[in-house]
Formats: structure tokens, C-alpha cells, sequence
């Protein structure tokens, strides 16, 4: 937060400190209301929240498909696995959807960026320090890189993460089968065409949720929420402009994608056009120079937690405000939540100022999240003063969304408010992030127990952005 050319797309990597932004995966040569639906705690996209295991499916051959320099490991193995399972998707969607029939891409790369250079991409790119999966056009082509992207991917997201990222890549396959069924020209903005190719990742992801891939497997709870964690680290950097050159959208506009497509097929993807783009985009420039220096972020301090009290009061105005105290405090009737708690008996916030600075600090060592997510956990614990004065229940199976909806709003008010906090580049993002992780607070209700879908905190979160206050004890109870 903030105080007083030749290509069609890309997979953006920003892994912090570990790898630098990449950008122009694919080459070629020559905020409107969430239509998602109702949200529904336990459900994904229409479809129950599960557990169990998420990744290859154990004793399934591997898929045999030639390969240009593979060193036949465990990273070639699954990107080939990943392209076979996306082809059989295409080949049924592309004729069923869109009367096309499905061709497979011609050529398929892998390198070690770290290795000997190749001239890949008809010769157009060199795979030396390229970190990175792309697709290419101009000789339907796609490349990855087995030294450094995928296994990174594995290691902090899983194996669906690279699932994920290579059917992002045949996504902009299948915008260049379909030409102007998919909306897509020369002219297409990057942002257009980068978003499309998410939203068909999303689709071929709800069929692997679904149980309909050959080699991998994948819940809708833990599983599918590792998946959207991905985008935090596949996005443009904070301060980008969606109208740059390569530009792929922040984590929060490219689940919005994803998810669509998760939802609604790909016959919805090929709609996403420049109209839809500048109706609902949230990438945003940094404010100025000293909001860029800080990279969106301010200190996590005593000082500032008190500016975030002041600009909740601005927002909410209740009638009596909760107390904040910077020390966390036991609860006489709810559990104590860290790293910040509600009490309702006392009407009291308290918070752990140590461990929120932890969440709220960004490391080079991928530790914390950023300011917003420290902050995003208090406003959580705030607004459920909110809810009680309203006669809402604070643990009931709604709690959590309406909950995450509310915190959503008070964001919004963040873009115009500059008498305390601003919103910042990067700070939706953080939000999507802390959302996705096992222990939300965004998200929970007054016990900390999360809404059970990832994907619908995440939704609930953009509704009360765009929608406002009003609009999440709507739909979520009251």
C-alpha cells in the first residue's frame, strides 16, 4: 500500500529473489460484476471441494512424444505428460466448441537455460538465461525450460504448476487455430491474448478436476488452490501497465481468467476481447516515485496499524468503533486467532505486530507476502465488529466469504482514499495470495476458520471490491 512486437504472449515468471521477471513467452513474427454465480463456501466453480492427492496419477504410462533435446528426466517427463493430456482436451473441445479440428503443435523444445544455447522459435530466440515456456507461431512450436523454470515451479507450487503454465502455452495454440473465431489478429493486444490463453488453461484445468486427464489428478481444494497460487508468481511485476508490450495482467485479473475459464469453457475465452479487458483490468502504475521505491510496500508498524484503524473507521463508520490493541489478546468467547484476533465480547482487535511484520514483509528469500496481506488479516479481524453490530452470525458457513467480500470493499475505498492509506501496485495480488493459503484470515470466520474453496474466497474478495458493501451481506447471508 501507499502513503499520503513479435509476440503473443508469455509466462511471466517473478519467483522473489530466486528469479528475475521474465516476459514474452510466445513470439510471433510478421471490471465489470463477476459473472461466476452464486459462491458457495464449499464449492469450486460449480464443483464440491476436494481433498486428496493432487499431480501425476500413479502407474500411468508416460506419454511418447517426440521431443527436440530432451534429457528424458522427470521435468521433460512431466511437461510431455502435460502436452499429450492438453492435446487429448483440444482435440475433443476444438470440434465439440468451436467446429475446428485439432492439430498438434509441430515441434516441441526443451533446454536448460543454464546449458548450451539453442536457436529455437525458427531461430528467433536464443534459450541461453531464458527462463522461461513459451509458444511460438512462426513455427508452432513449444519451448520450456527443464534447468530452472520447471523445477521451480515444482517446488513451490507442486507438478500442476507446470500443467498449469504449459497449457497457458497451448492456449495461444488454439488462438492461432481459431484465427477470428478466437477474436485474435495481429493487432490483438498482448493483455487480450495473454488472458484468452489463461482462461483456456483454466478450462483444461477444470477436466483434470473433473478426472477426465490420462496422467494427472487434481482437488478442488488444496490442489486447484496451489494452481491459482501460481499466478502470484506467473504476473506482470507491480507497476506494469496492461497496455505494455507483453504485458500479461496482475495475479488478480489473470485468476479472474482462469477462473472464467474454469467455469464457463473455453467457448467463454474466445469473448475476452479489448472491450472486456478495459471494462474489468486492476493493474495499476505505482502512485510515484517513493511508492515505487518501496515497490507498493510500507513498514509493517505500530504507526501504520494505526493508520489502517483510522481508515477502517473511514470506511465503516460505525456507531463505536472496535478497540485496537497491539498485543494479542485471549478471547473469552472465540478462539485467539494470530496473528490478529476478534473478541466479541470486548469488542477488541488485537494484534501479534511481530508476526503480521513477518507476513507483510517481502524477502529475497520468498519469505512474507506483502503489506497488504498483514493488513488485509487485521481489516478480516475488523470487519467482523462490523458483522456483529449488523446481527450477522461470525461463524456461521457463510461467515468466511462474507467476510473476505468485506475486506474486498474496504480495498476499494483504498484507490481513492489518500487521507491515510492508498492502494498500491501489487497489493490485489498479496490479497489473491494470502487468500490461497490453508490458514487465510481474508478469508475466515471469528474462529479462523477459512471458507473451504480457495476459489470462492478469492471471487468473494473481488465482489466486495467491485461491488461494494451492500452487495456482500447480499449474497452471503444476512
Amino acid at each position: 500500500m501507499s502513503t499520503a512486437g513479435r509476440r503473443l504472449g508469455s509466462t511471466v515468471f517473478a519467483l522473489a529473489a530466486a528469479i528475475a521477471l521474465l516476459s514474452n513467452c510466445s513470439a510471433k513474427v510478421a471490471g465489470t460484476a463477476s459473472p461466476l454465480g452464486q459462491l458457495d463456501p464449499g464449492s469450486a466453480g460449480g464443483m464440491p471441494v476436494t481433498t486428496g492427492a493432487s499431480g501425476p496419477r500413479p502407474g500411468v504410462p508416460d506419454a511418447r512424444l517426440p521431443v527436440a533435446n530432451t534429457d528424458n528426466g522427470e521435468m521433460d517427463r512431466l511437461a510431455v505428460n502435460t502436452i499429450a493430456d492438453v492435446d487429448d482436451y483440444w482435440a475433443d473441445q476444438l470440434p465439440t466448441v468451436f467446429g475446428r479440428k485439432f492439430v498438434p503443435v509441430a515441434k516441441l523444445t526443451s533446454y536448460d537455460s543454464d546449458g548450451a544455447n539453442l536457436k529455437v522459435c525458427a531461430g528467433h530466440e536464443n534459450t541461453a538465461g531464458f527462463i522461461n515456456a513459451f509458444y511460438c507461431d512462426v513455427d508452432n512450436s513449444v519451448s520450456w525450460d527443464r534447468g530452472e523454470l520447471l523445477p521451480t515451479l515444482v517446488q513451490n507450487f507442486g507438478p500442476l504448476a507446470v500443467t498449469m503454465v504449459l497449457a497457458h502455452e497451448m492456449g495461444h495454440a488454439i488462438q492461432t487455430q481459431l484465427g477470428p473465431l478466437s477474436g485474435v489478429n495481429n493487432a490483438t493486444p498482448s493483455i487480450v491474448l495473454e488472458q484468452q490463453a489463461d482462461c483456456y488453461a483454466g478450462s483444461f484445468m477444470r477436466s483434470v478436476a473433473e478426472g477426465k486427464a490420462k496422467h494427472f489428478q487434481m482437488s478442488t481444494g488444496d490442489g486447484l488452490n496451489k494452481v491459482l497460487a501460481t499466478t502470484f508468481f506467473v504476473r506482470d511485476q507491480p507497476g506494469h501497465s496492461f497496455t505494455g508490450q507483453g504485458a500479461h495482467g496482475n495475479a488478480f485479473d489473470r485468476v479472474f481468467a482462469f477462473q472464467t475459464g474454469f467455469t464457463d469453457g473455453p467457448q467463454r475465452c474466445a469473448r475476452i476481447d479489448v472491450n472486456e479487458i478495459n471494462s474489468r483490468i486492476t493493474e495499476t502504475a505505482f502512485r510515484n516515485g517513493e511508492d515505487a521505491g518501496q515497490n507498493g510496500n510500507v513498514a509493517i508498524t505500530v504507526a501504520n496499524l494505526q493508520t489502517v484503524a483510522k481508515a477502517l473507521n473511514d470506511v465503516f463508520r460505525p456507531t463505536t468503533p472496535p478497540k485496537l490493541v497491539t498485543a494479542l489478546a485471549k478471547c473469552a468467547d472465540a478462539k485467539t486467532t494470530s496473528p490478529t484476533a476478534y473478541c466479541p465480547a470486548t469488542d477488541t482487535v488485537s494484534m501479534d505486530v511481530a508476526k503480521l511484520k513477518e507476513i507483510g514483509t517481502p524477502t529475497r528469500k520468498g519469505g512474507g507476502i506483502g503489506d497488504f496481506a498483514a493488513f488485509g488479516e487485521v481489516a478480516s479481524r475488523y470487519v467482523l465488529s462490523v458483522q456483529k453490530a449488523a446481527g450477522l452470525p461470525l461463524d456461521d458457513a457463510d461467515t468466511g466469504l462474507r467476510t473476505a467480500c468485506l475486506v474486498g470493499h474496504w480495498g476499494a475505498a483504498m484507490t481513492t482514499q489518500t487521507d491515510h492509506l492508498s492502494l498500491s501496485a501489487g497489493d490485489l495480488d498479496e490479497a489473491v495470495a494470502e487468500l490461497l493459503t490453508s490458514t487465510s484470515l481474508i478469508a475466515a470466520d471469528v474462529d479462523g476458520k477459512p471458507a473451504a474453496s480457495g476459489f470462492a474466497r478469492v471471487e468473494a474478495f473481488r465482489i466486495g471490491f467491485l461491488q461494494g458493501a451492500s452487495t456482500c451481506t447480499e449474497q452471503f447471508g444476512n
